[in-house]
């Protein structure tokens, strides 16, 4: 039934969400992307704070091709296309092939301290929606995570939970790289590289490569997955040297 209101016509619940399919979608990606998701992504730089305490990066101007580089040289080329692998995989229901994908990334990334960071928040992912969205495919890979068939990374985790609980490849890949792109910045700002108002200005002008790098790994096969990024890796490398520090990598 219509409800009227002041004049106007006010759809029903039930009608606004038939006009709007894909409003659960929407929310469960925000709910994704959101820094309120408890995975652990606060607790990562990505080699930020070695390169700021080092002074090689000290501007608003400094990071914006930091996280560029990360963005189109490593997490586009790489976690993107094994997170569309992954939640293909989770839709046939092939708990094999996610782990094969699992396996996959792992050989492909170098860096101890980034492969355990990977790990770290895909087990506190796989912990939380668990918990939230109770499913077989979850219950399974929490086993062989505890078993130790499964190294548990966050990107491919991401995916099978994306599916699990309602979201489109599309909206996955949407979702994991908004959150990577404003977890960096938010580690910018606590690191005192750039403030707030400037961070938003760096994520608006990222936008074409977030798009970009979105399009490109949901055509890309898993043998073309790569990443180059050497001195961000030396900084990876140097980040559980330091003598101080706020984040984990």
């Amino acid at each position: 039934m219509i409800q009227q209101e002041n004049g106007r016509t006010i759809p029903t619940v039930k009608q606004w969400r038939n006009a709007m399919p894909d409003i659960d979608q929407q929310l469960v990606l925000l709910q994704l992307a959101d820094s309120f998701f408890p995975s652990g992504s606060y607790t990562l730089s990505h080699g930020l704070e070695s390169l700021v305490q080092s002074g090689d990066i000290a501007s608003p101007g400094d990071l914006e091709p930091f996280v560029r580089l990360l963005l189109c040289n490593k997490v586009g080329s790489t976690d993107l296309v094994a997170l569309a692998h992954a939640h293909r995989a989770s839709v046939q229901n092939d708990i094999a092939k996610v782990e094969q994908i699992d396996s996959r990334l792992f050989a492909q990334t170098p860096i101890e301290k980034t492969r355990t960071a990977q790990r770290q928040g895909g087990r506190a992912m796989l912990m939380v929606a668990e918990k939230t969205w109770p499913h077989v495919q979850l219950a399974t890979l929490s086993e062989k995570t505890t078993e130790g068939s499964f190294n548990c990374l966050h990107p491919v985790v991401f995916a099978v939970v994306a599916q699990v609980a309602g979201l489109t490849e599309e909206s996955a890949i949407t979702a994991f790289t908004h959150s990577f792109v404003t977890g960096v910045l938010g580690a910018g700002i606590r690191l005192g590289a750039v403030g707030h108002l400037q961070a938003q200005q760096i994520r608006l002008s990222l936008s074409a490569d977030m798009a970009e790098v979105c399009r490109e790994a949901r055509v890309r096969s898993l043998d073309e997955m790569w990443s180059c990024m050497p001195l961000i890796d030396l900084a990876q490398m140097r980040q559980a040297k330091l003598s101080r520090r706020l984040f984990a990598s």
